[in-house]
């Protein structure tokens, strides 16, 4: 039968001179697939580290926003020290089982702030084993805390960071030791933000040590379960995994500090300064956490 009398159900693409295709081949068209193969969820909107604006907007609609303006009833005070435009870090101070820190200080420059920005929440690479929840912190904004992904959050995209030098020491901290900060790393944080040439915003938060604190640890109950740790809390573990999520209606205060400049190139090549840097914004944190936990009234109304 000739070539020209034959039929088929496939659509022949006309070959046309394309640069780069082999002769012979269709010519490419990068866009003729797009309108058939849509997303999973068309309608939602991700960057490029996964953030979620359905995810990110229902958990703050759902959860954060209660726990902001209702239950810890935050108060928050130097906003304008968040630069409005252009990278920054944010560094604060760290505590409690499952920390309600990050999310209350990225509410607060939401709310607060006259030109509201994301925050990028930096966390630890341990995350990534708990199934589920791994999946979901990337669309709430988490991201590694990688120097590489700091990097180019500051620098290239010109974004807001969000650091606990503390780590996880902060978050292990017992309730006996509340309010202590511990030892700020090597100053890595520091390292980061000078290379970038982006300021430091130091953060105080108080609140988050009675909202969720920690009486014991239960190590081999941690081996046994594969967690992180095993704390021993108001709530958990007699209440469940829920009781992760039964924060003490603690008061919050949270206060923005006035930001440290880096403008000069190469200043991170200084081991000596990156590490006085980071000691001098450790101590100004936690002199104005103990100044902050000396002025309030109550634990529970400020």
């Amino acid at each position: 039968m000739p070539e020209a009398a034959r039929t088929s159900l496939r659509v022949r693409d006309p070959e046309v001179p394309d640069i780069g295709a082999r002769p012979g081949l269709p010519a490419r068209r990068d866009d003729d697939m797009r309108p058939y193969l849509p997303g999973v969820e068309p309608e939602r909107q991700l960057n490029d580290w996964g953030r979620s604006e359905r995810v990110e907007g229902f958990m703050d609609r759902t959860l954060v926003d209660f726990f902001y303006h209702h239950w810890f009833r935050v108060e928050v005070e130097g906003i304008e020290n968040v630069p409005a435009t252009g990278g920054a870090m944010v560094v604060s101070n760290h505590s409690g089982a499952l920390p309600p820190d990050a999310p209350m200080i990225a509410k607060a420059i939401k709310e607060e702030h006259p030109h509201p920005r994301p925050l990028n929440i930096t966390v630890e690479h341990f995350f990534k084993g708990y199934p589920g929840f791994s999946m979901l912190i990337p669309k709430m904004g988490c991201v590694a805390a990688h120097p590489a992904n700091v990097q180019r959050l500051l620098y290239d995209e010109q974004q807001l960071v969000l650091v606990f030098p503390e780590g996880r020491k902060g978050t292990e901290k017992l309730y006996k030791d509340r309010y202590r900060l511990r030892r700020f790393g090597r100053g890595g944080f520091v390292d980061a933000a000078m290379r970038a040439r982006v300021p430091i915003v130091p953060v105080c938060v108080v609140g988050a040590e009675e909202a969720a604190p920690i009486f014991a640890h239960l190590t081999p109950l941690a081996k046994l379960t594969g967690l992180t740790y095993f704390p021993i809390t108001p709530t958990f573990p007699h209440f469940g995994l829920l009781g992760m999520l039964g924060y003490l209606p603690a008061k919050f205060r949270i206060r923005f500090l006035e930001p440290f400049h880096f403008d000069a190139e190469g200043l991170n090549e200084d081991k000596a300064l990156v590490q006085t840097v980071a000691q001098e914004i450790r101590a100004r944190i936690q002199e104005n956490v103990w100044e902050m936990v000396k002025k309030r009234k109550s634990v529970w109304f400020g």
